[in-house]
């Protein structure tokens, strides 16, 4: 199959990064690369839905990349996941062993945090560091989760539209599980499919534990990007640093930063040989006059991963929100940071400086969620659907139905708009169409 051929059926798909902020994914089909990464890392804590997809769906997993691997013109597919989801692993060898899939091989990850970053996956499988503020694209790699991977399989040979997504329902719930549901169901019904709230007073992290944002709307809809729903009592360890006010955050940050340097010691993209200095932001604003302006706009480089807030730092404040909050600022003024370096020289602590995951979830307080939760065979049924016409990276989806309209499971409801960065939404299920504003609600 043609590279044209694909990405036109990807687009058609609207299909999105199902790992991550959701980047379309016919953009990154349409690059010529040499080599494609699989990315199965499953990579916060408590989140199974990969490892599930790789235990169930390997072969169509392995279809996908070899689809991406053929638009691309790249040599080599590589599958990487975790050693410690062995059921996965044997799947996955077991399947590109049969074929019929060629240059494609299986990376195996350690188990540390967080390894699923795509900038990481590079270095870890290909050993090329991704410039500052890059992309893999720009070290010949692509990099794509393993159920995008499944879409794509889905989209190119059998026409099928993104309209469900695999995510992981645990934390105070009565039963834990892995399910597939409709895009746009909202989450307090993912949560009663799971046998409902084992305490009262509840939040709810949206994603994981590190990276997630809490919330206490259950009317809030799956959308494409959703891994997990983590259901947590309201005081817990990881809910409260997730709602500190941004205000307060920064002030404290002035009073009490100690300048050990542990942010900046422990902080994947400065392990890499970025810039990146977290200690050196918060000094910046604490003081207003040791380093230069162009400090602060290092902040544009974080990741975000949260390692800094819930791992690094003695003073259990925020470096992470600090830098989202200038990272948040500088965009809005429209900033917009060059790489500051040529080369790139991975720090030799690294490898000793990775966090294992044993022990990031010891220091979450969330050891009691961890195992392994089945998957809900029958289907998530749901009378009413929110669909946001935005669930990627780029401009919201332009509405292409009216309120009254009937449509079919897998009918257009949102278009690209014209020379755009974005994706396509679809109806999740059958039924009439109630609103349209932001998200188009559909009603059976």
């Amino acid at each position: 199959m043609m590279k044209p051929e694909i990405v036109k059926k990807v687009r058609e798909a609207g299909i999105v990064g199902a790992g991550g902020a959701g980047f379309p994914t016919h953009v990154k089909l349409d690059a010529d690369v040499e080599r494609v990464l699989g990315n199965g890392a499953s990579c916060e804590p408590l989140l199974m839905s990969d490892p599930f997809l790789m235990e169930r769906e390997a072969a169509a997993i392995l279809r996908g990349l070899a689809l991406v691997m053929e638009s691309t013109s790249a040599e080599k597919g590589t599958i990487c996941l975790k050693g410690k989801h062995e059921r996965a692993m044997n799947a996955v060898r077991k399947s590109v062993e049969k074929g019929p899939f060629k240059n494609i091989d299986v990376f195996e990850l350690g188990d540390f945090y967080p390894a699923g970053d795509e900038q990481i996956l590079v270095f870890d499988v290909m050993g090329r560091v991704v410039p500052e503020g890059g992309i893999p694209l720009q070290v010949g790699a692509v990099v794509s989760n393993v159920e995008s991977l499944l879409n794509i399989a889905r989209a190119v040979d059998d026409g099928r539209p993104v309209t469900e997504r695999y995510l992981t329902v645990t934390g105070e719930v009565n039963n834990p599980l892995v399910m597939k549901v409709p895009v746009g169901t909202s989450i307090g019904e993912v949560i009663e499919a799971a046998g409902g709230p084992t305490v009262d007073d509840f939040k709810v992290v949206i994603g994981g534990p590190m990276m997630g944002a809490v919330t206490a709307d259950l009317f809030t809809p799956v959308t494409k990007t959703t891994s997990g729903v983590i259901v947590l009592p309201s005081d817990h360890n990881v809910i409260a640093g997730k709602i500190n006010d941004p205000e307060r955050v920064m002030r404290i940050t002035k009073m009490v930063c100690c300048q050990c340097s542990r942010c900046t010691d422990l902080c994947p993209r400065h392990l890499l040989g970025h810039s990146l200095e977290p200690h050196k932001i918060m000094r910046q604003l604490g003081s207003q006059t040791l380093f230069s302006e162009d400090i602060l706009e290092d902040a544009l480089i974080c990741c975000e991963c949260g390692i800094c807030e819930k791992y690094a730092c003695p003073m259990m404040i925020s470096p992470r929100e600090v830098n989202a909050q200038v990272k948040r600022e500088l965009l809005q003024e429209g900033t917009k940071r060059a790489p500051k370096r040529n080369e790139y020289q991975p720090s030799p602590f690294r490898g000793v400086r990775k966090i294992p995951t044993r022990r990031l979830v010891e220091r979450l307080q969330i050891g009691q969620y961890e195992d392994h939760p089945p998957f809900m065979e029958k289907d998530v049924e749901v009378q009413e659907v929110r669909i946001p016409l935005k669930q990627h990276l780029g401009a919201p989806a332009k509405p292409v139905v009216k309120v009254g309209d009937h449509v079919d499971k897998g009918s257009l409801i949102g278009e690209i708009p014209e020379n755009a960065l974005g994706a396509r939404v679809h109806a999740s299920i059958e039924g009439r169409v109630i609103s349209v504003d932001d998200a188009i609600v559909i009603r059976q």
